[in-house]
């Protein structure tokens, strides 16, 4: 704190780990911002826009795409723009957008073989691009406590959400499958497929560089062989995996037969983690006569026949030779994380050998709903995917538009000149497609043909409500499993799995429908992200070099196309970001591991310190072996001590790699482990497996389990103190607890995250008493005295937006004005001159409030109050754009909340009861020593059968702490 006078200003260090808590929303949309644009950019192919008479075309793509900070819209075309802060738009009721503009290139080919002509760039305006608060576009980043102050912000101010019309808008995370990694599964779908077809298959969501994604599913069918699965528009389409595997590199039938089957040693047994039996040998036999029996047998026919077949389904390549098209193919739909054909042909054997150990039962499924094969989708990513097709999308019609002008003989459409194409282009509308990422923001929905590989199109975004701080706080943290889960009658993907420990809070999930779909990450989980710890963007080809540069160091044999390999349990593959990269011995795994370890922590230049380190040692039926390094963001990840390092031992793992480590936790003794598996790591603090909310709760493990998850949501659900710029704000409502106060016993979590600054309650003296009928069933006896002295006093504040260009008028809304009628008298108590209330004006129901004059029909429409309760006019804004006179107004009014009979009150243990009476305070019992009056009775059978024994606690320690004049840690374990 800095204190000046009387003057009190925190330091922004004072909420820097409450700021973090929100990062990974930031993060994903400053590297949006920064590079993520750019590299999508590189990915949208170009259009080729073709004259039929001539054969000349233009070659149309898109560069350099730039998205500039919110700015206010100049009255005029000379003056300077200013710039536009988060609070005009609240009060205005508009959006934080900031403009979208990007280079068009066009290139011109005269079709007598010279080749493309010079680059021509025209800048295109895309429309307005959403903003989100705290990111490197808006005006508050890296503002400190007295800018915000002065930006007419809390000092508190996070971030990491959107304000659309004046709404506060916040991008719900959501479960996706991990990125880059074979997941082995058994659904009774897939024999639906076609006949023939099996149970089983191997999956793998493979994300480019640019964040979309293609699924590649691998099939077992019933005869031994297999087949490759990809979606192009709506329709999936299944190869031979052998067609697939000679259509990617130079090679021949011995080759692949050799590889599929060094997973095979007939020296090793199944008790030695073998994962490969005798069936191996024939089924490679099958997948090499089914292509044989299509009559391909070099590179050059197999891709052929993929051109053949794919020609018709792909946009663009209608004129394209067969090679052409596979090669299209193989490079947008085959393993599209990879550039190398000789790493996408390793890649596929290496998941043909999974899914014949999984057949084989070697091996066990993945199960996709544990977190260790799961990741998040973070708001940059979607909002970059969906940006391209929207774009893709754009430049089609466009196409479309230009063929169509060609073929209408009455105009004058000159193909050569560049700015006629121009001129069509801005026909199909390109700032719509700013207007198409708000839209997504503002409703979660998506509008598009294909599903961008994603589970659902709706429940994306939802709006953040500031009932009170720790609320909008868990819209940050919350993880959603997916809207398409949620009508599901099985309760498997509802279920808390072990591997989740210590990333979502056992606790903090909502009863009733959401339960177990809707969690919440903990307090020392984080996501990786494209930055390093430095702020600096990372170069993810440069850490894989480094990464394999270290592993060739330690003993690792690279994966060199063409070379025959041993298998399990001879040796380990290792897999890097879902690439092949090596082998390594089986005795030398661990020791490379725990060195791996060592340099994340030691030296994080070579290797990342979020360095996911997933070893899965050989086992007898148990999961597939392999040593999985995943760098790649989205991941979740959370802190560790590593034992065998001395000092700065922290160590960042993720869910994968916790399920093979060994972890101890502080107070758990050895775990029951024996002399032979020592604990490597071990816990930072036992709190750190709960959330944010859930560390609130004094001594949380003195509780029944079912009343800390009743206090997570009870918590979110009372009236506090929900915003320190409440006079800045025109929420259409805001609940505001009057004196809150700081709670006596506190968790260290409470003063970490200074929930002080928005205090959710209020200390009272409480009676646990059997008194009198009125407290029965949890029902309460409040103190009336004390409520007419300001306890729990609140106040519900309204907003009413009148907008004047939006009211029907037969001469339009410019001649509307607010005005006061001066020939009723009557009004002038309640209407100000300006036809406006007068600020603190007490309005009773049916009375006037604001008066709309008509400059047309010389008509004042007086609008009146609705409701049975009388309000305070709290605060009136203007919008003062108009050159004329304002069309906007916000009108805030103030209703007072005070307890009545059948409020309902809480404890922080999920004890809730009901207001049942007022007595004053002469009728209220007191002590015989002291003489003092409780505030209000509960009942005392509300303990036993809720066994919330923390609430006796804190009662004792916050007597203790009141006498001592000390506030009492009250952190749990």
């Amino acid at each position: 704190m800095v204190i000046k006078g009387k003057e009190t200003v925190p330091n922004t260090e004072d909420f820097k780990e409450l700021r973090n808590l929100v990062t990974h929303h930031i993060e994903s949309f400053d590297y949006m911002t920064e590079k993520g644009l750019d590299v999508m950019f590189t990915r949208i192919n170009s259009v080729n826009v073709y004259d039929p008479s001539t054969e000349n075309k233009w070659k149309i793509s898109l560069e350099n795409p730039k998205v500039f900070s919110p700015q206010k819209e100049s009255l005029s075309s000379n003056s300077r723009k200013e710039s536009l802060y988060p609070f005009e738009c609240r009060q205005a009721k508009i959006s934080y957008t900031g403009a979208l503009m990007a280079d068009v290139c066009f290139q011109y080919d005269n079709g007598l073989g010279s080749g493309l002509g010079a680059v021509v760039r025209e800048k295109f305006e895309f429309g307005e691009l959403p903003i989100m608060l705290m990111s490197n576009r808006c005006h508050l980043q890296g503002a400190d406590c007295r800018k915000l102050l002065k930006c007419k912000e809390s000092t508190s101010e996070m971030g990491g959400y959107f304000i659309l019309n004046g709404i506060e808008r916040v991008f719900r995370c959501v479960i996706a499958p991990k990125r880059n990694h074979p997941t082995g599964m058994i659904r009774n779908s897939f024999t639906g497929k076609r006949e023939g077809y099996s149970d089983k298959a191997v999956a793998i969501r493979c994300v480019r560089d640019d964040q979309s994604a293609v699924t590649i599913k691998v099939y077992y069918n019933r005869n031994g062989s297999a087949r490759v699965g990809f979606w192009i528009g709506g329709r999936e389409f299944l190869l031979p995996v052998g067609l697939v595997l000679k259509a990617l590199t130079e090679t021949n039938d011995e080759e692949i037969y050799e590889s599929l089957n060094c997973c095979y040693n007939e020296h090793y047994g199944r008790g030695d983690g073998s994962v490969g039996t005798q069936l191996v040998r024939e089924r490679a036999k099958i997948i090499l006569d089914e292509v044989r029996d299509l009559g391909l047998f070099t590179r050059e026919q197999c891709r052929k026949y993929l051109g053949e077949h794919f020609k018709s389904d792909i946009d663009g390549l209608e004129k394209e030779s067969y090679p052409v098209v596979a090669e299209a193919v193989l490079k947008n739909y085959i393993f599209v994380h990879l550039d190398n054909d000789d790493d996408k042909f390793n890649l596929l054997i290496f998941i043909i050998q999974k899914l014949f150990s999984l057949v084989d039962q070697t091996s066990l499924p993945d199960n996709p709903d544990s977190l260790q094969n799961q990741e998040i989708l973070v708001p940059g990513h979607l909002i970059t995917i969906y940006l391209k097709e929207k774009l893709e999308e754009w430049l089609r019609k466009c196409k479309s538009t230009i063929e169509e002008e060609m073929r209408n003989i009455k105009s004058k459409f000159d193909f050569e000149n560049h700015a006629d194409i121009k001129k069509l282009m801005n026909k199909n509308q390109p700032r719509s497609i700013g207007t198409s990422i708000e839209s997504l923001l503002k409703s979660g929905c998506m509008t598009t043909r294909s599903s961008l590989d994603l589970q659902q199109k709706v429940g994306y975004t939802v709006q953040a409500e500031r009932l009170n701080f720790l609320r909008f706080l868990s819209f940050f943290r919350a993880v959603h499993r997916g809207a398409s889960f949620a009508g599901l009658r099985t309760t498997t993907v509802r279920k808390l799995l072990p591997e989740s420990w210590g990333f979502l809070c056992p606790v903090h999930t909502p009863d009733g429908e959401p339960c177990g779909l809707l969690n919440h990450m903990t307090r020392t989980c984080r996501i990786s992200s494209q930055f390093d710890s430095n702020g600096n963007i990372r170069d993810f080809r440069k850490i894989r070099r480094s990464v394999v540069d270290v592993l060739v160091g330690v003993g690792m044999v690279t994966s060199l196309p063409k070379l025959v390999r041993a298998g399990p349990p001879k040796v380990i593959h290792v897999l890097l970001d879902g690439q092949v990269v090596g082998s390594l011995s089986s005795n030398l795994v661990p020791e490379v591991v725990a060195y791996l370890r060592r340099l994340k922590v030691e030296a994080p230049s070579i290797i990342p310190e979020d360095l996911e380190v997933g070893y899965v040692p050989t086992s007898m039926g148990g999961s597939y072996p392999g040593l999985y390094l995943a760098s790649c963001p989205a991941r979740f990840i959370r802190p560790v001590k590593n034992t065998s390092i001395p000092s700065n031992n922290l160590e960042l793992i993720g869910p994968f790699e916790q399920v093979f480590m060994e972890i101890s936790c502080p107070d758990g003794g050895n775990g029951g482990r024996n002399n032979s598996s020592l604990a490597t790591h071990e816990e930072i603090d036992p709190t750190g497996m709960i959330s944010v909310v859930a560390n609130l709760t004094p001594w949380s493990d003195h509780n029944q389990s079912p009343r800390n998850m009743y206090q997570c949501q009870m918590a979110k659900q009372t009236m506090a103190y929900s915003t320190q710029a409440l006079q800045f704000r025109a929420d259409q409502k805001i609940y505001h607890l009057q004196t809150p106060q700081s709670p006596v016993v506190r968790t260290k979590t409470y003063t970490a995250y200074n929930i002080d600054e928005n205090p959710t309650g209020t200390n009272a003296i409480v009676a646990v008493l059997a008194h009198t009928g009125f407290d029965m069933e949890d029902a309460m006896i409040l103190n009336k005295s004390s409520v007419e002295r300001g306890m729990c006093h609140g106040q519900i504040y309204q907003t009413e937006a009148i907008d004047l260009s939006d009211q029907k008028s037969r001469s339009g809304s410019g001649n509307k004005r607010f005005r006061r009628n001066n020939a009723v008298k009557s009004a002038h108590s309640c209407v100000d001159a300006d036809g406006l209330p007068y600020v603190g004006q007490k309005i009773y129901p049916n009375e006037t409030y604001c008066s709309i004059y008509d400059g047309v029909t010389n008509d004042y429409k007086p609008m009146k109050r609705k409701g049975t309760d009388p309000v305070i006019v709290d605060f009136v804004s203007l919008d003062m754009k108009s050159k004329n006179h304002p069309q906007k107004a916000n009108i805030r009014f103030r209703h007072a909340r005070n307890p009545i009979i059948g409020d309902k009150f809480s404890s922080r243990h999920g004890q809730k009861g009901v207001c049942s009476q007022l007595w004053p305070d002469i009728d209220m019992p007191f002590n015989g020593v002291t003489g003092m009056r409780p505030d209000l009775i509960i009942n005392p059978h509300a303990f036993p059968s809720r066994m919330t024994i923390a609430m006796l606690l804190e009662s004792i320690a916050a007597k203790g702490g009141s006498l001592r004049g000390e506030f009492v840690d009250a952190t749990p374990f």
